[in-house]
């Protein structure tokens, strides 16, 4: 099986680890190391970010490429981060990362877009410059990548006014019930999560199956729910 779980357990697991002593900076490093990893960006990249951890992400991400001769730009729509955040874009100009602001994205036509915009905490509607960013995004015509869940989309419930629409979303360490929800939908194309370490805190009854589940055959105790989720007792 393959775990899908809340934003709130991946939240809890999230401090548990930091508590059990993985530096929050380290799990971020492998945050981006694990979006690099999988997504083969190439060509001119721009990583969209936002004041949060996940645009922690981005710039983080931005380091990894610069030390592999891919130096991106990252565009962002604030001028505030979080304390982790901030260390990664202090790392990333070191090494030659432009940061630009969002209103001098205009002209730009990157071959890839990194969206990291809004992190798996986000509800409700992407107001202001995250707003316009989405937009700008998804006319772009770029290949896109959202890091960790596409920004604007809840990570519950799959559900969206506005989200940046993707052909890659990497989901930071275990699948998320809002990605597999929307996925195939308009916005999440196709998934792949990346393990960086934490221990996932509570088992959930919600799963994706995989060739051994799927082998052993369907087990009697299954309940298949309105939305179409197949849970197990």
């Amino acid at each position: 099986m393959i775990d899908v779980i809340s934003v709130d357990n991946m939240r809890q697991s999230d401090a548990a680890a930091i508590r059990g002593g993985i530096p929050s900076l380290e799990l971020m490093r492998r945050a981006a190391q694990g979006i690099y990893d999988v997504s083969s960006i190439e060509g001119n990249t721009d990583i969209y970010v936002g004041s949060g951890n996940n645009g922690g992400d981005g710039f983080a991400l931005a380091c990894i490429m610069a030390s592999d001769g891919n130096i991106p730009t990252v565009v962002t729509v604030t001028d505030h981060y979080s304390e982790d955040a901030s260390y990664y874009k202090e790392k990333a100009e070191a090494a030659g990362v432009r940061v630009v602001p969002f209103e001098e994205a205009g002209k730009r036509k990157p071959d890839t877009v990194v969206d990291c915009l809004l992190g798996t905490g986000f509800k409700g509607d992407a107001r202001g410059l995250y707003r316009d960013a989405i937009e700008h995004i998804n006319t772009l015509g770029a290949r896109v990548i959202s890091a960790d869940i596409n920004s604007g989309l809840n990570g519950d419930t799959g559900e969206a006014a506005l989200a940046v629409i993707s052909n890659l979303t990497v989901s930071v360490g275990s699948h998320k019930r809002g990605l597999i929800k929307a996925l195939g939908g308009e916005y999440v194309k196709a998934v792949v999560a990346v393990d960086i370490g934490i221990p996932i805190k509570d088992k959930e009854d919600f799963f994706l199956t995989d060739e051994e589940w799927n082998e052993k055959g369907f087990p009697q105790d299954l309940r298949i729910c309105e939305d179409g989720a197949v849970y197990y007792r």
